[in-house]
C-alpha cells in the first residue's frame, strides 16, 4: 500500500469516527426533543375494568382533562379479566414510548399474595406515575332482605347458615376481599359468588340474586337513592363527612375492619423519567381542578395525587397490607 493510499484510509477513518462521535452526541438532544414534544400521536390508556364501573368513570374523567392538557386524544382501552391481570399484563408488555399507561386498582397490590407466579413483577416491572382517587367501600343489601344494619345482617346470616351469597368483582378484587374479611371476623357460612365487574353484581344484589356485596360507595350509594338497594355500612374505620349517618363495619363489633380502595396510573419499565414527570404534574393538576374534584366527591372519591417517588413506595406498602388482609380472610384463588 502507498504512503498516500494509507493516509486515505487513516483520513477515511478520521472522517467516519468522527460521525459516529457526533451522531452519537446528537442521540441525548434527540431523546430529550422528542420528550419535549411528547406526546406527538395518541396516548393508549389501558384500564382494568369494564365500563361503566367507578374505575372507568374516572379514568375516563381525567382522560378528558389530560387531552385538553396535553393536546393529544387519550384514547379509552378497557381490559377487565383475570383479575385485572389482563390488562396490566398488557401495559407491562406495552412499548415504554411514553404512549401506553394503565389505570390500575389495588387489586394491583393484591394480586402480588393471592397469585404468586404473575406473568409479571408488579415492583420491577412498571413506573408508578400517581395515585388518582382514595374509595371508601360500602356495605350493600336489597331492601327485600329486611336488614337495616350490619349487626341485623349478621343475624340473619347465622340464623341460615350456607343460604346467604355475597357478590364481588372477582377473587382478587377488593370486593371480594373486603366480603371474605367480613365473612372470617363475623364467623359466617356465607358463599361468594363472582361477576365480571362491580356493575354486574350490583345488578345481581338489586334483583335479590346475592344477599350482600362490597363496592365503592360512589355507584352503591347511587342506587341506594334510587331506592334500589340499603346502605348498611361503610369500610373505613372512622364516618365519612360525606355520609356522616351511616355507621362503619368497625362500629359494628369488628374493630380490625378498615378498608380503603385507590385507583392509580402506571407505565411500564422503561418509560422516560421526562415523560413521567410531565404526566405526573399534568395529572396532579387535574386531579387538583375543582371539576375533578366535585366529579370524584360525587362518586364518593377523594383526589390522592403522588409523586412517582411516594406512589411506588405506596404500593410497596400495600403489597403488606393486603398481604395480610388476604391471609386474615383465608381467600385462595379456585
Amino acid at each position: 500500500m502507498s504512503v498516500n493510499s494509507a493516509d486515505s484510509t487513516f483520513n477515511s477513518w478520521q472522517v467516519t469516527l468522527a460521525a459516529c462521535a457526533a451522531a452519537m452526541l446528537a442521540l441525548p438532544h434527540q431523546a430529550s426533543f422528542a420528550q419535549q414534544n411528547w406526546p406527538e400521536r395518541p396516548i393508549h390508556l389501558i384500564v382494568v375494568q369494564p365500563p361503566g364501573g367507578g374505575v372507568d368513570i374516572v379514568a375516563r374523567a381525567l382522560g378528558q382533562k389530560l387531552q385538553q392538557a396535553l393536546g393529544q386524544p387519550l384514547v379509552i382501552d378497557n381490559r377487565p379479566g383475570g383479575s385485572e391481570i389482563v390488562g396490566t399484563q398488557l401495559v407491562g408488555r406495552a412499548a415504554p414510548d411514553g404512549l401506553t399507561f394503565g389505570v390500575v386498582t389495588n387489586t394491583f397490590a393484591i394480586n402480588p399474595t393471592l397469585f404468586p407466579k404473575l406473568p409479571y413483577d408488579t415492583v420491577r416491572d412498571f413506573v408508578p406515575v400517581t395515585k388518582l382517587v382514595n374509595m371508601p367501600f360500602v356495605l350493600l343489601a336489597p331492601p327485600g332482605l329486611g336488614v337495616t344494619s350490619v349487626r341485623e345482617l349478621v343475624a340473619l346470616a347465622k340464623a341460615k347458615p350456607g343460604q346467604l351469597n355475597f357478590g364481588h368483582a372477582g377473587l382478587s378484587s377488593p370486593h371480594f376481599l373486603a366480603g371474605e374479611w367480613f365473612k372470617r371476623l363475623a364467623g359466617l357460612d356465607v358463599v361468594a359468588v363472582g361477576y365480571k365487574g362491580a356493575g354486574d353484581a350490583m345488578t345481581a344484589v338489586s334483583a335479590g340474586q346475592v344477599q350482600f356485596m362490597f363496592t365503592g360507595i360512589g355507584a352503591g350509594m347511587a342506587q341506594v337513592k334510587a331506592g334500589r338497594l340499603v346502605a348498611l355500612a361503610v369500610t373505613p374505620a372512622r364516618r365519612l363527612a360525606s355520609a356522616p349517618a351511616l355507621a362503619t363495619v368497625a362500629e359494628a363489633g369488628y374493630p380490625d375492619y378498615d378498608l380503603v380502595t385507590w385507583h392509580g396510573l402506571i407505565a411500564p419499565k422503561g418509560t422516560p423519567p421526562a415523560i413521567i414527570n410531565r404526566l405526573n404534574a399534568e395529572t396532579a393538576r387535574a386531579l387538583n381542578s375543582d371539576e375533578l374534584r366535585e366529579r370524584f366527591s360525587s362518586l364518593g372519591a377523594e383526589a390522592a395525587a403522588m409523586s412517582p417517588d411516594q406512589f411506588a413506595e405506596f404500593i410497596r406498602a400495600d403489597i403488606e397490607v393486603w398481604g395480610r388482609i388476604v391471609r386474615l380472610s383465608g381467600a385462595k384463588p379456585e
